[in-house]
């Protein structure tokens, strides 16, 4: 991924524009990321950035951790995540992304952590309509027989059974960045994100949805006399 910018979900609220059309944003707080580590292909075997953001206390990290953080010359973070750097644009230990990385009307992703359910059942995890909910019926919300026989004598993989449902890592694709708010350190992007309020979160620009780069080329000079043989 492109180089983006860490922020904390905050919630979810609603803004207006000149014409008074409502908008549902979710509200991202992206404070300045601290550079933590430029990582080079000479060195490291790939290029990337690494950032973090959040304060937590030195006694919740390891010791390389704290020692990694020390030769950055910052506190310990919270959150720490690398990009792909873009082309052309340079870091070095120290420097900070802020958010005017992004402008109101660019497409985003946002990647985080969804909200843990717990473990659930195929009705509610899976959208079953469950079986007979007369006297007659013993199983009501089960997922009834996944026998399989003797051909292929096995369960596949993926089949819809119940199971912890939820905290896994979801990305949601090309939202609307409504604003930015740079006195707050505010992002206010359309739609809903994954997480629950307080979750860190990766915004990024959008992979899909972008326009493409369109490449002029010169024309090469037509030849009259192959011109004039192809017509005949």
């Amino acid at each position: 991924m492109s180089i983006g910018i860490l922020g904390q979900k905050i919630g979810m609220t609603r803004v207006y524009d000149n014409a008074g059309t409502i908008t549902p944003v979710t509200v991202i707080l992206a404070e300045p990321n601290s550079v933590l580590q430029v990582k080079t292909v000479e060195k490291e075997g790939y290029s990337a950035v690494q950032v973090g953001t959040g304060t937590t206390t030195e006694k919740r990290v390891s010791k390389p951790e704290a020692g990694h953080f020390k030769k950055a010359g910052e506190s310990p973070k919270e959150f720490v995540r690398e990009f792909e750097p873009i082309q052309g644009e340079e870091f070095k230990l120290g420097d900070k992304v802020l958010v005017n990385r992004f402008k109101a009307g660019e497409y985003v992703d946002v990647i985080g952590i969804s909200k843990g359910k717990g473990f659930q059942g195929v009705v509610r995890k899976h959208n079953f309509a469950g079986q007979g909910a007369a006297h007659g019926s013993k199983t009501h919300r089960r997922n009834g027989a996944i026998g399989e026989r003797s051909t292929p004598g096995r369960i596949y993989k993926n089949h819809c059974m119940p199971g912890h449902w939820g905290d896994i890592r979801v990305t949601v694709q090309n939202l609307r960045v409504v604003q930015v708010r740079e006195a707050d350190n505010v992002l206010l992007i359309s739609g809903a994100v994954p997480g629950a309020a307080g979750s860190y979160v990766v915004v990024r620009t959008a992979i899909k949805g972008q326009p493409k780069v369109v490449e002029t080329t010169v024309k090469k000079p037509v030849n009259p006399m192959k011109a004039s043989k192809a017509k005949k």
